[in-house]
């Protein structure tokens, strides 16, 4: 086994651009779960309307790159809208089954036949990036070192990623100990007696909701900077990915969520070299591809094993995590 190229392999995770749009959706279902209360299942949904509203604006419309981004977060503004109006009364557990079923819709609506013009259907879109890229500040020419090496364009995408999750982090932070933040806890904690004190509890959730969504949809935009917008990965394995992360960092915290990517990403990341090459080598007793799937496995495991001993995460305090009893 190439021990090197695993190693190499992983470490390049801890700065890729696929990490800091994860990092950026678990922060906004942060804001849902862990400091609202709400049990949000679709926040792939989130994602999609958000990458979708950058790639159409600028194919279908010819909007610049950075107004194809703001229409991709209004999109994710609007859609917390629509998705709160009807399920921000319900339970819990009829709310996580509204939303996961709510992002379902989204991704099926884009996949369809009928909006093929604008969403190239299951092929989804491509080269939307044009504008992007002829903003990148950075010239021509190799940069970094080791598995950390970038060319001018993945460099852009990388630092533009990074300053989106800089500024996600800096608006939580600022929002959650402000008294918006202190009476979204209260509501996590007992609604109704923040409703006694005269409240809307309706309202601060919906804005709850909103601002979730709308970093949820920042998450989607650098997801798709790379390459690509594929309606595929809007399956319900990106909102099962997202909740591993949010807990394994701590849900009730600030830079938990992102702690969780980086660390959800660098573990798959090595699995995923490791485990084929072990049975490559004949040291497991399966073919390449059974072992890939093991990964997927251990996840699930690692979810159960997490909400049973740990549900205030690595950087959580467990008083701020009593609601989940």
């Amino acid at each position: 086994m190439d021990w090197g190229q695993i190693f190499g392999n992983t470490a390049s995770y801890l700065l890729s651009p696929v990490t800091i749009a994860y990092a950026m959706a678990a922060t906004g279902l942060g804001v849902h779960f862990g400091y609202g209360g709400l049990l949000n299942f679709g926040m792939a949904g989130f994602m999609a309307v958000g990458a979708y509203g950058y790639a159409i604006s600028v194919l279908s419309f010819g909007a610049p790159w950075w107004l194809g981004m703001i229409i991709g977060l209004a999109a994710g503004a609007l859609f917390g809208l629509l998705l709160g109006i009807p399920t921000l009364r319900l339970r819990a557990d009829y709310l996580a089954i509204a939303t996961i079923a709510a992002a379902e819709i989204i991704r099926l609506l884009f996949t369809t036949q009928l909006f093929n013009k604008w969403t190239g259907s299951a092929e989804g879109l491509a080269n939307y990036n044009a504008g992007f890229n002829a903003a990148n500040p950075f010239p021509p020419g190799r940069y970094g070192f080791g598995p950390w090496t970038y060319t001018a364009a993945q460099l852009w995408v990388v630092v533009f990623g990074l300053i989106l999750l800089a500024l996600a982090l800096l608006l939580v932070f600022s929002l959650v100990r402000s008294p918006w933040g202190r009476v979204l806890k209260g509501i996590r904690e007992d609604e109704d007696a923040v409703r006694s004190l005269g409240k809307n509890v309706f309202a601060y959730k919906m804005q709850a909701l909103v601002v979730g969504g709308v970093i949820g949809a920042a998450g989607g935009i650098v997801f798709v900077l790379p390459s690509a917008v594929i309606p595929g990965s809007y399956t319900t394995s990106l909102t099962f990915f997202l909740w591993v992360i949010v807990l394994l960092g701590g849900a009730a915290t600030v830079f938990g969520p992102t702690l969780g990517a980086v660390l959800f990403w660098v573990v798959l990341a090595f699995m995923n070299n490791l485990l084929p090459a072990l049975a490559a080598a004949g040291m497991l007793p399966m073919t390449t591809s059974q072992a890939s799937v093991i990964q997927f496995i251990l996840v699930g495991v690692t979810l159960m094993l997490l909400v049973i001993f740990r549900p205030q995460g690595l950087l959580g305090d467990k008083r701020e995590m009593t609601f989940v009893k």
